[in-house]
């Protein structure tokens, strides 16, 4: 996620804070200290970290549960509104899944045992009074996890308690339709979070439209998936479409841009080995910053995603929905052609009026190099 900075990693896990995370800091600790000083500023930001690491404890809880599995989480990202692991994909199996759900909230209800047994009772109460000096750190503290178990259950998308709800459901009726489902709770809790928010907490508005996007995001990557299901990445690829050769000038590259309308130019070697891509800014930027005659190789965004051609295409869903091209490639690491959230969303139109489509081999057929 871009504007985030990497503070560490554990097993192959990333974490990252995004800048809006420090700025929500910042807005804490100066309405703390314009109410009690220096002293008052300081508990409210490192009781915030506190609840920060135990979200990050919750993602881990996913993140190693899901790798029992295969499933590998290159990052965690903490933003405002809480910790967003990027897994790979997600499990196939709805057991897998349920267990993967379960086990944040079950981090959270183990941290808030051990505080309850190294403190004694807690009121729960006190998980809500975040500026209250006189109430002890640790014991808000557990009552807040409590809080995160408890609503980290909620039945609804983006929640866990969404793909607990999506697990159960996946049984009887499918995954495409629990998805549904439970995407469709989701957005009705957050239409309840937004007009509780217009009551004077706008926190909820913000994060009422986080969980609508999310739950619209989930159905959305369900549909994509089923979509995806059995199709060959050579037979849903892009052919028609301009590639650029690496040893071309910054004055051809432009020529090619002209010459189409496309967003983003394939770039490949003197072999046909894909090596990176130029978008329309990029070589815009190009001709800004080089002569016309000069090459355009120093332009290419390089480390290209690619697929091969025989693979499935679900295996590229995670960049498509990002809005990454995919380059797809032969068994030879040749270059035969692209795969884009556009060529993606078109199959699900086609498979949406006809679901026994058969779509034709392209393998066949080789992109235009310029």
């Amino acid at each position: 996620m871009r504007w985030s900075l990497t503070i560490g990693s554990f097993k192959g896990t990333a974490v990252r804070i995004h800048v809006t995370f420090l700025l929500l800091l910042g807005w804490i600790g100066f309405a703390a200290y314009q109410r009690g000083g220096a002293v008052a500023a300081r508990d409210s930001i490192l009781f915030i970290v506190a609840i920060f690491v135990c979200v990050v404890l919750h993602e881990f809880g996913h993140i190693l549960t899901a790798r029992r599995y295969g499933i590998v989480s290159p990052v965690i990202t903490l933003l405002p509104i809480g910790g967003v692991a990027d897994m790979e994909r997600m499990p196939d199996k709805p057991r897998q899944e349920l267990l993967i759900a379960l086990a944040g909230p079950a981090v959270n209800l183990v941290i808030a045992a051990l505080l309850i047994l190294f403190l004694g009772a807690v009121d729960v109460s006190d998980g809500i009074q975040i500026s209250d000096p006189s109430v002890n750190l640790l014991k808000r503290l557990a009552a807040v996890n409590i809080f995160l178990a408890a609503f980290n259950l909620i039945p609804a998308f983006p929640m866990d308690g969404g793909r607990v709800l999506r697990a159960a459901l996946s049984i009887w009726i499918g995954k495409g339709r629990a998805t549904r489902i439970a995407a469709q709770i989701g957005q009705g809790f957050a239409f309840l979070l937004g007009f509780l928010g217009l009551f004077g907490n706008p926190l909820l508005l913000f994060i009422a439209i986080f969980v609508y996007i999310a739950a619209a995001g989930e159905a959305q990557m369900t549909s994509m998936s089923e979509a995806a299901r059995g199709l060959k990445a050579a037979d849903a690829m892009e052919t028609r479409i301009a590639v650029i050769e690496r040893s071309s000038s910054v004055r051809e590259a432009v020529d090619i841009l002209l010459a189409t309308s496309q967003d983003e130019f394939p770039v490949v070697d003197a072999s046909r080995r894909l090596s990176g891509f130029l978008s329309r800014a990029n070589i815009i930027e190009a001709l800004r910053a080089a002569e016309p005659g000069a090459p355009i190789a120093p332009f290419v965004r390089q480390e290209p995603a690619t697929i091969d051609g025989r693979e499935n295409i679900d295996a590229a869903l995670p960049m498509l929905t990002s809005g990454e091209a995919v380059g797809v490639t032969d068994e030879e690491g040749r270059f035969l052609g692209l795969l884009t959230r556009q060529s993606l969303a078109e199959i699900m139109m086609i498979k949406d009026v006809r679901p026994d489509w058969r779509f034709s081999p392209r393998d066949d057929r080789r992109p235009t190099v310029a």
